[in-house]
């Protein structure tokens, strides 16, 4: 089983059409929608995280785009230089998704990696430059 985010692209004309379901039935791939803008007669964007097995999720990924959907693979992930970190809380902020909190008793910021969806709002947010993309 393996895990994997894209960020997938839909037509216009594709709003009355249940794709996530069919992932999740006909492909037995779990889904869990990081961010979503999808909007009825206009093109939208979901984030994904996808997890299942490898060869179902290249099929899943191949229906989609069959479809008129682009799929694109997010291999990236953010870093914090944690050791310089100062504990401003700034990039708290900004990060909606939840993976940058500070800890009510020492103040120290906590970074959960498995809550980011590297939407990147956090590096302009850093007045001291500690985070950055890496690419897998």
């Amino acid at each position: 089983m393996i895990k994997k985010r894209y960020v997938l692209n839909f037509p216009t004309q594709s709003g009355d059409k249940a794709f996530t379901y069919h992932l999740v039935k006909d492909y037995d791939i779990r889904i869990n929608i990081l961010k979503a803008e999808v909007y009825p007669g206009k093109k939208g964007s979901l984030l994904l995280e996808l997890h299942g097995k490898k060869e179902n999720i290249e099929k899943g990924v191949e229906y989609l785009q069959n479809h008129g959907i682009t799929c694109e693979s997010l291999d990236k992930a953010i870093h914090l230089d944690a050791e310089h970190c100062i504990d401003c809380g700034n990039c708290t902020a900004v990060c909606f998704a939840g993976s940058l909190t500070m800890d009510k008793e020492t103040w120290k910021l906590d970074f959960d990696k498995d809550k980011c969806v590297v939407c990147e709002l956090c590096i302009p947010a850093c007045p001291l430059n500690l985070f950055r993309i890496d690419f897998r």
